[in-house]
């Protein structure tokens, strides 16, 4: 869920620099991707960034998974002003995720927007984009897809991966299929299981699209009438779930804008930041990406067979980090004390924290002291 936070992006350390998107064929019709539901897709290509040099071992690749409105520019920048990458706080040379020591590689999710196959992909079937005709999809066929780039760069086991909401659900599956892959597995806000609140929320944005009168049943591609409208609403709604009112009191308070009002437009100063974020969301995010990557989340259960997840997590040799924030009530620390319960009774090497932070679910983003420190120590092996 990454977007523009109530709070500082300043971190301490450098930024990486200039960085380049870079693309990569990983899939094609001879070799398709076998999808979880048996479906297959062909071709898949994956846009990715990396940061820092892999080491001659090919031992200091840390993996960073995106959460749902993410791209794979985590860090440095693209050359304009305010293109810093959304977790540029936490990577770069001599930040908590060091690329002096770590070689970083950050990918776009399949079933995304920002240069990964997804829905607004050409369908070689068809020759016009999949839209609602794309496959379905589940948290392990992100993971699968990740897990061949990262053989594509030559890394068979990597040192961390590391992701925060949907990023965080992607290690946690990488982490009990593959153990023998993962050093360390840094979980932040995540779920193993979304509340009945949690997909109530989703299901209002994605109605909001959906009851789009230009949604078109998703084919809006190359038509003059996008759902502009219900992407807009779908990401306000979302937005408010990310902070925390302590946050939205700290910053806008009852504020108000020079209106006259009462009116039914913009009178508040919160009304007025909700509407901005909508109007910098339509620019860079497609409506059936935000559809499929939702719907992901809620059917994401890889301990629902509890006894039979305890028994897989057996003996897993990778170290966990399960962190969450005190005043995150989208995934708040209930999520992560579950998670650590299921790890913990299967005898993994775990460790548990909740932060103190203002901010709310948007708090994995931002530059948290006692977070950033909490992270840079897990991965120097003194937590």
């Amino acid at each position: 869920m990454t977007h523009e936070t109530l709070g500082s992006n300043a971190g301490r350390g450098d930024s990486v620099g200039l960085v380049e998107t870079q693309h990569v064929r990983l899939y094609d019709e001879g070799d398709p991707l076998l999808l979880d539901s048996g479906q297959t897709l062909a071709p898949v290509d994956v846009a990715y960034e990396t940061y820092g040099e892999l080491n001659a071992e090919r031992s200091n690749a840390i993996v960073i998974c995106h959460a749902l409105t993410g791209d794979a520019h985590v860090a440095g920048h693209h050359g304009q002003p305010k293109t810093d990458g959304w977790w540029d706080s936490m990577i770069g040379p001599g930040k908590p995720v060091d690329t002096d020591n770590y070689f970083v590689v950050c990918s776009n999710l399949l079933g995304g927007c920002s240069g990964t196959t997804g829905p607004s992909s050409i369908d070689p079937a068809t020759g016009k984009p999949y839209g609602l005709r794309f496959p379905y999809f589940s948290v392990r066929d992100l993971v699968e897809v990740q897990r061949s780039l990262v053989r594509k760069l030559g890394i068979e086991r990597l040192y961390a991966g590391m992701g925060g909401s949907l990023g965080g659900m992607q290690i946690l599956q990488w982490a009990l299929d593959h153990p023998e892959e993962m050093e360390r597995a840094l979980l932040i806000c995540a779920s193993s299981r979304l509340t009945p609140e949690n997909i109530a929320f989703s299901s209002v944005a994605r109605n909001a699209i959906m009851r789009d009168a230009n949604f078109q049943d998703g084919d809006y591609y190359g038509t003059d009438r996008q759902p502009d409208s219900g992407l807009s609403v779908a990401r306000m709604l979302a937005h408010i779930t990310y902070v925390s009112g302590q946050a939205l009191e700290k910053k806008f308070g009852r504020e108000r804008r020079d209106t006259e009002g009462p009116t039914f437009g913009i009178d508040f100063q919160i009304e007025s930041y909700l509407d901005h974020q909508a109007d910098k969301f339509l620019g860079r995010f497609d409506a059936n990406t935000y559809l499929y990557l939702s719907r992901v989340m809620d059917y994401f259960d890889p301990f629902a067979d509890e006894a039979a997840a305890v028994e897989r997590l057996r003996n897993n040799p990778t170290r966990f980090l399960v962190v969450s924030f005190d005043t995150d009530w989208r995934f708040s620390t209930a999520h992560s004390l579950e998670i650590a319960r299921v790890l913990e009774e299967a005898g993994c090497n775990s460790l548990r924290e909740e932060i103190a932070s203002p901010w709310g679910h948007d708090s994995f983003l931002l530059p948290v002291p006692a977070y950033h420190q909490l992270v840079r120590d897990f991965l120097a092996g003194k937590r």
